[in-house]
């Protein structure tokens, strides 16, 4: 079953096309379901050490019985659930067969999907990919996925532009937990003379982007950051008028305290996302369930006064 977005409406502000005028850009879905559900992320990444933790087998029979176990439990509790598409294009064609079930069963529960693919490439190409993974029309359709800026940001205006087409969302790689991502982050960019630094770090020049993008949006812009949960200190302004998703929540170390310190007044914009920490409880589902529940309690008592930071 492939679901479809609403199409109309003002792409600078909330955009309209539901019922009785109800805001229907990716945006302003983001803020009412954080609002609805929590700001736990539910990241569902069959890789292998997962399955065999599950006792499956790491073939595309057990890649369906996992993901299909993961999403029909949490799918109703999360506000957004997370598939990393790697773990399923490993089985080819069907692996891909079963991320399409994943995609429309998050979606038939009420959970807005963000699909991991991280993207990004120039002209047609990356128009490609926006036709992929944002297009109703697609069978991969997401309500926002990730991507790379690193061939410059430009590149990404076809996702960026085809976003806006179909009431999505783009999350822009920016300040990523990795140990190699500083190498690139943090490096000075160049301003318009060759050579000549424009003091801003590269990743304060993907937020600054970000900002210019959401600039006036409510409640809250479409063009989110991803900024990881264990990045530690740093001087970039996060307050961009969008979401950030905080990989590396949960198992890699990351914790409320540790989102309310880094984002501030930010942090109600915040999706944690954790997938290790919530689906070693599987395959149990109402484990699992509960699993959402708890994180949910735990980032809400953590984040609620965090504008007061």
């Amino acid at each position: 079953m492939t679901t479809t977005r609403p199409q109309t409406g003002d792409e600078t502000g909330a955009q309209t096309g539901g019922p009785a005028g109800a805001p229907t850009s990716f945006g302003a879905r983001l803020h009412a379901a954080l609002a609805d559900r929590g700001q736990l992320c539910a990241g569902i990444d069959p890789h292998a050490g997962l399955l065999a933790e599950w006792g499956l087998p790491d073939d595309v029979g057990g890649l369906e019985r996992f993901a299909m176990t993961a999403v029909e439990a949490v799918a109703g509790e999360a506000s957004v659930v997370k598939p990393q598409s790697a773990f399923y294009e490993r089985f080819g064609s069907r692996g891909v067969a079963v991320l399409e079930r994943v995609v429309a069963t998050a979606r038939e529960a009420g959970a807005l999907v963000l699909l991991d693919v991280k993207r990004g490439d120039i002209g047609s190409t990356s128009q490609a990919y926006a036709d992929a993974y944002l297009d109703p029309a697609s069978p991969l359709a997401a309500d926002a996925i990730t991507a790379s800026p690193y061939l410059g940001f430009g590149s990404l205006d076809p996702m960026i532009e085809s976003a806006r087409r179909h009431c999505a969302g783009v999350f822009v790689l920016a300040l990523t937990s990795n140990k190699e991502g500083p190498e690139v982050q943090h490096a000075r960019a160049v301003g318009p003379e060759p050579g000549a630094p424009d003091g801003r770090s590269v990743a304060g020049v993907v937020l600054d982007h970000l900002r210019a993008l959401n600039a006036g949006v409510q409640p809250l812009g479409s063009f989110g950051a991803v900024v990881g949960a264990t990045i530690g200190e740093t001087t970039e302004d996060l307050a961009f008028n969008g979401p950030v998703l905080a990989p590396g929540y949960g198992a890699q170390g990351g914790t409320p305290a540790d989102l309310r310190r880094i984002f501030g007044a930010s942090a109600h914009a915040v999706l944690a996302s954790t997938s290790r920490d919530l689906l070693r409880h599987g395959p149990d589902p109402v484990a699992l369930r509960d699993a959402v529940r708890r994180g949910n309690d735990e980032l809400a008592d953590a984040l609620a006064d965090g504008a007061d930071a």
